[in-house]
């Protein structure tokens, strides 16, 4: 499996949509250093919960009707989404485990 990159356009259908498991998505920009860290992490995230957790991608320079409409102010910023709805929002670089543990709180990964 890989980390999905989501649109403006595919971003109802690959998350709000998602009925079978909760959905990880990470906004970030190409100019972002703290968003450039955290890419291994939410891709190692992906290779180690993939079948517990979709993880998503969103580019919020090439897709800003989404990174409006959910209030993105400040990336990187991941977003858990359960059964369409936002549970969780975790904002700034975070490492790994760290990243694992605030996902735990709200979804069994």
């Amino acid at each position: 499996m890989s980390v999905t990159q989501v649109t403006d356009g595919t971003f109802e259908k690959e998350v709000v949509d998602e009925k079978e498991k909760p959905v990880l998505v990470d906004f970030w920009a190409e100019w972002c250093g703290p968003c450039r860290m955290m890419s291994p992490i939410i891709d190692s995230i992906e290779q180690k919960h993939g079948a517990a957790l979709k993880v998503c991608k969103m580019d919020t320079d090439a897709n800003p009707n989404t990174a409006q409409k959910f209030q993105i102010t400040g990336i990187p910023c991941s977003i858990l989404f359960n059964k369409g709805k936002e549970i969780a929002r975790i904002i700034g670089f975070k490492p790994e485990d760290s990243l694992e543990a605030e996902i735990k709180q709200h979804v069994t990964i």
